[in-house]
């Protein structure tokens, strides 16, 4: 009798961004009630259906163990030993410390560092760069995924632009390229089944065999191909080989739309598929078919999303993928090119310095890359050649401890006594057991917001369905409380969250967006974003031919470099540390760290385990379920083993997203990997970290 019900927009880092609605009592003794979120049947790409984590997110929402009130440290850092403490206190304590910081060591020392915990417009970009430019802190470069491939596209298209993924729909053959649609985009699956039932045909290009790879049928002309890790830009290359040696290449196209062709022809002249075979570890006529398949089909798809950037090849691996269409004319057909992130499309109706508000910035402080935090946290200069080190770090949506490589690094800074630590969080997460104040963050249902997807077109509105939970507090908010206990006057750092939008949307009609719920971003309406050439270089062709790239001392043409973290790299470390780990995104409760430590998500899927093949453990004297010991020079942690048939021998799997509890050693996966920068875009490269496996004493 007393309820209603209110539409809003998931909030995860995630390609889907669904669209909900959550049913509210408004007659609890407490005050309004969610009881019920369900997926929104409306909603133009969910078609309400959620992920099996979401539609427990009320969970989320009234767990016991969710964060409701400020607290300060009181025990050693780690502990998780904190005391209740009022908000003003907790204020008071910040601003003194990073008062104290400034004066001492300079604003530089005042590390921000946030990501996509929740990747709404206000919760990721709302006040901070306001507040931190005008205190003077040094910038966060957040770059660990994504904007690798937009910079290595570029390269070569002059844009991250591409293809809408709902293209996919009138494509006859379909790439899915280091991407596992079905677990982590599963909201794309009936655009691809749609396409097969039209007769097209698939191929899945990865290192581990995903359930994405066991939904191919063999009958009907699928394909799953499962090179090496981090040697995919050497079956391209051979590709390449292939088309412009048997000629079939779309003269037309080419000489009309792109530049430099005859240096790419002879970039590629060695790259025979022998060659690429004895680097990659796929057949040589494997490769021959793939790339005789590719094109001769002139609506021929890619879809990629982020996972190969997390090499130290990875923008390499983007930047020769985008020759493939070039070559081939894929462009002109509908259905044809390469699908990956639309967030160039989404986001580029967000007015970003109207929200980051430079003119009211002080100084010009360095910037610091997020993906080498152990580093910089551990070193006197940050990271830097000159420069204080950090001594106050404010960390808000994201849990690095558990999400950034190298992080027993990160753990041994959070402990250093000198560093003023404080998180805004849901729950006590790793990094927040380290904080010297903890404050309590609001969830999607309590906060009105804009979410741009990524993976779709369709950018939707989340309206607040309920009050903060108990004294927490959404993002923006916190920039004012901590902009008015810092003493600030400027009024841009006060500015309310209807504002905010109203500014930063300059071609959304805000009410129209809050009264319709979403709004589908300006594409082509024939399908085809690069039909008639129109590419964003200089030139307006596709650069097979990068002077650009010359200019910042990386190769021309594509070209193969083997990571060194992997099968052809350092050989004296592939003879200490044989196997490469891969930690990749694994489990349908949960993907990223935000949902291991709840009962019905991390429990169902089992704990965190090292999953390998057969003759390597065979190799080690390893069974099913035995323990297992995991080292390199960074970290070593113990898990079990699960023995499968889904990698080659010399990959190893732990997937990511457990928490230290999770672990019987304490260690997580981000312990053991690679923090190496990818040669240009700023990634990280994850995926290229070798280790060494043995039973654990």
């Amino acid at each position: 009798m007393g309820t209603r019900t209110i539409d809003g927009t998931c909030h995860h880092d995630c390609p889907d961004s669904c669209g909900w609605t959550v049913t509210v009592d408004d007659d609890a003794d407490a005050g309004p009630v969610a009881v019920k979120l369900r997926g929104n049947p409306a909603h133009p790409s969910s078609a309400g259906e959620l992920c099996p984590k979401v539609n427990r997110f009320l969970d989320r929402v009234y767990s016991p163990d969710r964060l409701q009130h400020p607290l300060r440290r009181v025990g050693p850092k780690g502990a998780g030993e904190f005391e209740r403490v009022s908000w003003d206190e907790a204020l008071d304590v910040i601003a003194t410390n990073l008062r104290r910081v400034i004066d001492e060591h300079g604003a530089e020392a005042v590390m921000p560092f946030s990501d996509a915990g929740n990747q709404s417009m206000l919760a990721m970009l709302g006040l901070s760069d306001r507040f931190f430019g005008h205190l003077g802190a040094s910038r966060l470069i957040r770059a660990i995924c994504g904007p690798t491939v937009g910079a290595a596209m570029a390269m070569t298209n002059g844009t991250g632009r591409g293809l809408d993924p709902a293209e996919l729909e009138h494509s006859d053959l379909i790439l899915l390229w280091a991407t596992n649609t079905k677990l982590t985009n599963r909201h794309l699956w009936p655009t691809i089944e749609r396409a097969r039932q039209r007769g097209a045909r698939l191929v899945v290009i990865d290192p581990i065999r995903t359930v994405t790879a066991d939904a191919i049928d063999t009958t009907r002309g699928d394909r799953f191909i499962q090179p090496l890790p981090g040697t995919d830009v050497s079956m391209m290359l051979a590709m390449m080989h292939v088309i412009v040696r048997d000629g079939l290449t779309a003269d037309e196209w080419v000489a009309a739309h792109t530049l430099g062709y005859g240096e790419l022809c002879d970039a590629v002249a060695d790259w025979t598929p022998e060659r690429a075979s004895a680097e990659c570890g796929v057949p040589a006529d494997v490769i021959t078919q793939l790339a005789r398949d590719y094109a001769a089909t002139p609506n021929a798809a890619i879809r990629t999303l982020i996972g190969a950037e997390h090499h130290e090849n990875g923008a390499m691996f983007f930047r020769t993928m985008a020759c493939l269409p070039a070559l081939t004319g894929a462009w002109a057909h509908r259905g044809g090119g390469i699908a990956k992130s639309v967030g160039s499309y989404t986001e580029s109706q967000i007015d970003e310095d109207v929200l980051a508000r430079p003119d009211i910035h002080r100084g010009a402080p360095r910037t610091l890359n997020m993906s080498r935090l152990g580093d910089i946290l551990t070193s006197p200069t940050a990271g830097e050649p000159t420069g204080p080190g950090i001594h106050a770090f404010v960390n808000w949506n994201c849990n690095p401890l558990v999400t950034v490589p190298n992080a027993d690094a990160i753990r041994r800074g959070l402990t250093r006594d000198d560093l003023f630590t404080v998180v805004h969080e849901q729950f006590m997460t790793d990094t927040a057991r380290y904080a010297d104040v903890v404050l309590p963050a609001t969830t999607q249902i309590e906060a009105d917001d804009i979410v741009f997807s990524w993976g779709s077109l369709w950018t939707a509105y989340n309206t607040a369905a309920i009050p903060p939970i108990g004294e927490s507090c959404s993002n923006t908010e916190l920039f004012r409380r901590l902009a008015r206990a810092m003493g600030y006057t400027e009024p841009a750092l006060f500015d309310d969250d209807e504002t905010l939008m109203r500014d930063a949307l300059p071609t959304i009609d805000l009410d129209a967006l809050r009264a319709d719920g979403w709004v589908r971003a300006p594409y082509p309406d024939d399908g085809r974003p690069f039909g008639d050439g129109n590419f964003d270089t200089p030139t307006g062709r596709v650069h097979l031919v990068s002077d650009e790239l010359a200019g910042i001392g990386q190769p021309r043409v594509p070209t193969y470099v083997a990571p060194n973290e992997g099968p052809g790299g350092d050989t004296d470390l592939r003879r200490r540390f044989p196997l490469q780990l891969l930690t990749p995104k694994h489990h349908t409760r949960f993907l990223n760290s935000g949902y291991s430590d709840l009962p019905k998500h991390g429990p169902a899927e089992g704990g965190p385990f090292l999953e390998l093949d057969e003759r390597d453990a065979a190799e080690r004297g390893l069974t099913d379920g035995a323990l297992a010991r995991v080292w390199n020079d960074r970290a070593s942690l113990d898990v079990p083993v699960k023995i499968s048939g889904r990698l080659r021998p010399g990959v190893v799997v732990i997937p990511w997203g457990w928490w230290t509890a999770h672990h019987p050693d304490g260690n997580v996966a981000n312990m053991l990997t690679n923090d190496t920068l990818t040669e240009w875009g700023g990634g990280v490269a994850f995926s290229d970290t070798l280790v060494q496996v043995t039973a654990a004493t």
